[in-house]
């Protein structure tokens, strides 16, 4: 998947560039700065730190990786965070947008990020995160790269808004209804029947018998649409190109490819998820494409629940139900 979220020391991240939130003059700064400089190499990363010397705020600069799994280092300076009116929001999105186009320019195929500006500068987490998914999906929506944005320590994301808000209230309440469900279940299973005799098979007639024998041969030749039959006939009548399909499902270019190539292609659950969630399907559409390849959105996984409630909520943006995934420590679509 093009955009991952993942809970890493970003110094583990053995990509072509991570991402450093600087210290404007060529210092080592505290927080991530400082466990970058001490993983790479304090002395050789500040001489090359030094030769691009002060920097401005959204301003980003390339150096290499040094000792890091990394084999660079883009540098980038965040907004200190004052009270959300003084442009921190804009600035904050230059950083993204500034280190995104120079590892484009640089040719890398994949970049990490911490959540810049959330340490010692203080923007807080949940707004940050937020800005960050949704400007590295708009990169991504006209680029190939595969982008990391690096979480280290445990804390869940509380995320902001009514409709995260009313997430909760719809779990419990499907969890409510499948249990009831499953109690009525249980108790007309254990009323107790007396036994009936036997009613001798009423004869069958030879007509009936080649009546049932041709509509089960009517069933056998008349199967409906496959997986990837009915997914490219999806995508011909919503008029988008394959790519704004997989870039709207987060999924990766050669992945697409082998599902448009191969004809016995059968598809993980979550990769039929992110394709019904790209083409804006209703939840019966849903349910519908994603029984064509044997899976079901079961009332009992909090993953599908999710899910179906941005759907019946008609938002479709893989980007911000992966966050709701993420924030409830639950497997993104993709991963």
């Amino acid at each position: 998947m093009p955009l991952k979220l993942v809970r890493n020391d970003i110094i583990n991240m053995d990509v072509d560039a991570i991402v450093n939130t600087a210290n404007p003059y060529p210092i080592i700064g505290r927080g991530t700065d400082s466990g970058i400089y001490k993983a790479a190499g304090e002395a050789e990363l500040l001489r090359a730190r030094e030769v691009i010397g002060q920097m401005e705020v959204g301003q980003s600069a390339l150096t290499p990786g040094f000792g890091l799994k990394a084999r660079h280092i883009i540098h980038t300076v965040g907004p200190c965070y004052i009270d959300g009116s003084q442009g921190e929001v804009k600035l904050l999105e230059t950083c993204y947008e500034n280190s995104l186009a120079l590892a484009e320019r640089s040719g890398f195929e994949s970049v990490a990020f911490p959540l810049i500006s959330t340490g010692s500068y203080g923007f807080p987490k949940a707004e940050a995160l937020q800005i960050a998914v949704s400007t590295i999906g708009r990169f991504l929506l006209e680029n190939e790269m595969m982008v990391y944005l690096v979480v280290f320590d445990e804390e869940a994301f509380r995320l902001s808004g009514k409709l995260f808000d009313d997430i909760e209230a719809y779990i419990d309440q499907k969890y409510v209804d499948e249990k009831h469900r499953e109690e009525q279940f249980f108790c007309f299973s254990d009323i107790e029947y007396a036994p009936m005799a036997k009613a001798a098979p009423a004869p069958r007639a030879e007509k009936t018998l080649k009546m049932e024998k041709k509509s089960l041969s009517s069933i056998l030749v008349h199967v409906e649409e496959d997986f990837r039959e009915r997914l490219f006939r999806l995508i011909d009548e919503s008029g988008m190109s394959d790519a704004q399909v997989y870039k709207k499902a987060n999924l990766d270019r050669k992945l697409f490819s082998k599902i448009r190539c191969n004809a016995g292609y059968h598809p993980k659950k979550d990769t039929a998820v992110a394709l019904a969630l790209a083409l804006e399907l209703s939840l019966d559409d849903t349910k519908d494409l994603l029984s064509r390849a044997g899976f079901a959105l079961s009332p009992s996984s909090k993953s599908d629940l999710i899910v179906q409630y941005f759907i019946e909520n008609q938002v479709y943006d893989i980007n911000v139900i992966n966050m709701a995934l993420f924030d409830h420590e639950l497997p993104c679509i993709g991963d």
